[in-house]
């Protein structure tokens, strides 16, 4: 394929159809002008945003009190210090529930469809959901979980983690999840500074063709969360009952639901701003921050993503592969407020052959596929062709996040996955629970760029000293206010932490933490976190970009690349995980060299090249440069429970390779 065609274009029948280009005519009707393109619409998105938003509520159906006509000529306020960031207010006189807009639908048909590694399969239909918030929110109130407490779960991707959101949510509580793989410590490092009242977690879980019990951590767990007054022990493994007895103040959810007979959920309806979710940063570099999210903020944002973005509509059976520790969790439950059916997995996405996503894909005819780019990456290096195993013919778009798509990995989708399907690489983060740049279902996907900005979003990228740059790399930043910032970071009254982790570096602008480039075609390219990019010689260099020429090649399963103190200047250093049977040879570091030197350019060559056998990465599976780079540096590494692998992290200590 030509480098200067794009891989895939929409149909003018797929460009008619889109949501998008329905909320484009709704944009000309409100304004009585025309937008020609893409770009056009997403210009009025900024430049106007009180319109804006206010469309956006009106077009997604947002259940709810817009305001009591405080605003000029009587219309509700949609925007107050709207210049402020952060500080400004959206929607500050309305009155909405989250959980209200997740359970619009009602009816049979079905809500969620749950597939475990193990081969269990459960649905619930929209009715079976709504019963099943019904007796939780009951059980709740029981409790006395009131307006404003926290709920924390260290749960699987299931449905009663779903259905126990939605009860949270319904009463005003706020949400707070993470994995059942993370270490006792790790869980505790941020349930316990957020003080929960309720804790939810599983009698275990499946991973690796493996039943995984956690009676232990939870036990030791709850004991250092003193505010919690009952942990509910959901059932997976059928031991739920047994745990529950081995536990203080514990019951197993079923016989704990057993009083409370299904009746209609009742609605909190909440100000805009009334806090829904806590997350947490990833922690590799301390204690995690601890980011809240409020309901109208998250609420909008998603329902523009995905009716606009991901062009979800009613009956859409979307999917993404994600852990109730990833903000794609949240993202992929706001599905509901579309009336899509959610294909919720949980497990080993490669147990037992690599098959198990594209067999979900098939037999539950998916037409959203969410996952990751190293998944994407693992299956071209596994040399799988789901292309020519498995019908994919209802699967209309495919989303990739978490790191960079290379374009390599851009190629394979189409090659090895399908042929006419809208690829969309998002990127935002745990920092606003959505994304800044994303899918754009109209326009054409081209070959290792993320399509556009999403609608609404003042995206830009600057340079080191705030001037906007084209096609050159830079900051990516959001130079207006947008309703998906947090609210603020839990126990940081004068919200100085918050200021110092966006609008330090500029003020008055959201300073994300990536290493963009815009694009010929208006779209971007992430190069990697600001924070790992690379200076050699006072040159910026990207991480991703020496990643996306040395993991083409067949003997390299994964790289780490960092910048190591050296001699007063900073030296490029590339970790490389071999193929089975491969050695690091002078052959191999010569052929490494002239990949990078060709496809990268020679600035990017690195100055060691290290094999190593293993990579740590993140629970969501991001491998994680800072804190090798610490490590390589005999620098303390402050949190290592946020890895998915932390004994990894030794096999960089004191490297005789680095000496010299």
């Amino acid at each position: 394929m030509a480098a200067d065609a794009p891989l895939w274009t929409p149909t003018q029948d797929q460009i008619d159809s889109a949501p998008m280009t329905a909320f484009m005519k709704a944009a000309e009707a409100k304004t009585g002008g025309t937008f020609s393109s893409y770009a056009e619409l997403h210009r009025w998105s900024v430049d106007d945003r009180e319109a804006f938003w206010s469309l956006i509520w009106d077009f997604c159906g947002i259940l709810g009190d817009k305001g009591t006509g405080e605003g000029a000529g009587g219309s509700e306020r949609v925007l107050v210090d709207g210049e402020k960031m952060p500080g400004a207010a959206f929607f500050p006189d309305a009155k909405l529930n989250f959980a209200e807009n997740l359970l619009k639908k009602t009816g049979s048909g079905t809500a969620i469809v749950f597939r475990g590694e193990d081969k269990v399969e459960r649905r619930l239909s929209w009715n079976e959901l709504h019963a099943l918030t019904s007796r939780l929110q009951q059980l709740f109130l029981s409790l006395g979980v009131k307006e404003g407490d926290r709920v924390a779960a260290m749960m699987p991707n299931m449905p009663e983690t779903v259905a126990a959101m939605l009860a949270a949510a319904s009463i005003g509580a706020v949400w707070s999840s993470c994995s059942p793989d993370f270490g006792e410590q790790g869980v505790l490092d941020r349930f316990g500074q957020i003080e929960p009242v309720v804790f939810i977690a599983p009698d275990g879980y499946w991973y690796n063709g493996k039943a995984i019990e956690v009676a232990d951590k939870i036990a030791a767990v709850a004991a250092k969360l003193p505010t919690v007054r009952k942990v509910l022990i959901v059932d997976y493994l059928g031991t739920s009952a047994d745990v529950a007895v081995t536990i203080d103040k514990a019951a197993a959810l079923e016989e704990a639901l057993s009083p409370f007979a299904a009746k209609p959920v009742a609605f909190e309806r909440l100000p805009f701003s009334h806090p829904l979710y806590i997350l947490f940063s990833s922690g590799t570099t301390g204690i995690p921050k601890c980011i809240v999210h409020s309901a109208g903020g998250t609420l909008i944002q998603h329902v523009k993503e995905e009716r606009l973005h991901a062009g979800l509509l009613d009956g859409d059976r979307v999917f993404y592969f994600t852990t109730c520790g990833w903000m794609m969790w949240n993202w992929l439950v706001s599905g509901l407020a579309s009336g899509a059916t959610l294909l919720l997995y949980d497990g080993s996405p490669f147990y037992p052959d690599g098959n198990a996503l594209f067999d979900f894909a098939d037999a539950e005819k998916m037409t959203y596929f969410g996952t990751s780019a190293k998944f994407i990456d693992s299956v071209r290096k596994a040399g799988l062709k789901p292309i020519n195993t498995h019908d994919l013919s209802t699967v209309r778009t495919i989303s990739s996040t978490g790191s960079p798509l290379s374009p390599e990995d851009f190629r394979f989708v189409y090659d090895g996955i399908k042929k006419d399907v809208h690829l969309a690489s998002i990127s935002g983060g745990t920092d606003i629970v959505s994304c800044f740049v994303l899918g754009v279902p109209t326009q054409p996907v081209w070959t290792g760029e993320i399509q556009g900005p999403g609608l609404g979003l003042a995206v830009d990228v600057w340079d080191d000293d705030g001037h906007p740059l084209r096609q050159e790399k830079g900051e990516l930043v959001c130079t207006k206010a947008f309703p998906a910032m947090p609210i603020g970071f839990w126990n940081d009254p004068e919200c100085k932490k918050y200021q110092a982790a966006y609008f330090e570096r500029f003020d008055n602008v959201w300073c994300h933490g990536d290493f963009a480039e815009w694009t010929a075609h208006g779209g971007l390219i992430i190069h990697g976190r600001s924070d790992a990019t690379l200076n050699p010689g006072g040159v910026r260099i990207g991480t991703a970009e020496i990643y996306n020429q040395v993991e083409q090649m067949p003997e390299i399963l994964e790289a780490l690349c960092i910048g190591q103190d050296f001699d007063n200047d900073v030296r490029v250093v590339l970790f490389v995980r071999l193929a089975a049977g491969v050695q690091l040879d002078a052959e191999l570091e010569k052929s490494i060299r002239a990949k990078i030197r060709t496809g990268a350019s020679p600035r990017h060559v690195p100055a060691k090249i290290v094999a190593v056998a293993d990579i740590p990465r993140t629970k969501s599976g991001k491998i994680t440069e800072l804190a090798v780079r610490d490590m390589v540096h005999g620098r303390a590494i402050k949190n290592k429970e946020a890895l998915a692998n932390p004994e990894a992290l030794e096999l960089f200590r004191n490297l005789p390779e680095l000496v010299d």
